[in-house]
Formats: C-alpha cells, sequence, structure tokens
C-alpha cells in the first residue's frame, strides 16, 4: 500500500463515519481530542495521521482502528505507516459478527509506541512471536518474552517497547 491509497482510505472512512452520523469536524474533533483542523487535513488526504493518532480518532468514534485502513479482508495485505519502526499487518480486520481484530506488529530499533485508552471495556491481548518487548499496562511496564503473552485493559493509556532490536507480536484487540 503506497502512502497515497493510506491517506486515501483513510480520509474516506472517516468521511463516511462523519457521513453516517451526520457528524460536523467539530463534532469529532471534540469527540476524540484531535483538532478540528488535523481532521479537515487527515479529510483532505494532506496529513497522514501516526499511529497513536489514528488510534485516538478511532477511540473517540469508538469504531476498529483496522476499518480506517483495510481495503479487503485479506489476510496477507501489509499496511504500511508513515512510522518506518512501525509496521502493522492485518490479520483478521474487524468484524462487528466477533467483535474483535487480530494485527501483527512488528517494532524495530527498539521503538516504543505510545497509545492513548481505548473505549471503555476494550481487552488487548498480546502474544509475542519474535524478540522481547515490554508492555505498559495499570502505569506499569511488563517484561513478555518469545512465546508469552499478556492480557490487559486497554481503556486506559497503554504502550509497547521493544526491548530487543526487534519485536514481532499478535494484538488481539476485543471491543
Amino acid at each position: 500500500m503506497t502512502e497515497q491509497q493510506f491517506k486515501q482510505g483513510i480520509a474516506a472512512h472517516l468521511k463516511e463515519i462523519r457521513k453516517q452520523r451526520q457528524l460536523s469536524l467539530d463534532a469529532v474533533a471534540r469527540l476524540t481530542g484531535v483538532s478540528k483542523a488535523m481532521l479537515g487535513q487527515i479529510e483532505r488526504e494532506e496529513s497522514s495521521p501516526t499511529i497513536a493518532k489514528l488510534w485516538q480518532i478511532a477511540s473517540g468514534l469508538e469504531t476498529s482502528f483496522s476499518a480506517f485502513f483495510t481495503q479487503t479482508p485479506e489476510p496477507d495485505t501489509q499496511q504500511y505507516f508513515p512510522d518506518p519502526d512501525m509496521t502493522v499487518k492485518s490479520i483478521f480486520p474487524y468484524s462487528p459478527t466477533v467483535n474483535y481484530e487480530i494485527h501483527e506488529i512488528t517494532l524495530t530499533n527498539h521503538h516504543c509506541q505510545m497509545s492513548d485508552a481505548h473505549a471503555l471495556g476494550v481487552i488487548e491481548s498480546i502474544i509475542v512471536l519474535e524478540g522481547e518487548m515490554d508492555v505498559l499496562n495499570n502505569g506499569c511496564w511488563e517484561r513478555v518474552k518469545q512465546g508469552g503473552n499478556l492480557r490487559f485493559y486497554a481503556d486506559q493509556p497503554h504502550g509497547y517497547k521493544a526491548v530487543t532490536e526487534t519485536v514481532v507480536f499478535q494484538n488481539i484487540v476485543s471491543y
């Protein structure tokens, strides 16, 4: 996926949500905590949001993260973001039938990715496939080694940090 396709997908989904819910940019800004100016730039495809900003928008609108960038349900489609140290591959995009989504996330260069709180009751499950990582949960960093797992409420600020040069993990987000 090119950066332009990425921008188009996010812009189209944001516009569709606003149209369906009859929300102005001001209303979306209030719900998400993202400025009206930034939302306008995203919709006009003038700006690519960071992972953290996209999570913030998805959480504020109480919609799935993957819906913003997954154009087809093909699990092999690799998704690239403006952050060169974080790659997200959608394994199972969000489905309202099962209320979860599964991603394979790769962090490189000891990257640390912080995330704002998601909607109330959202749970994340992490399974480390390769390397080691620290997960910020309840204000404390917890080490998770290859083959290990952790489940936590993601309706609070949380984060992921590659302890090794590269870490690959599955992230299951349950709504």
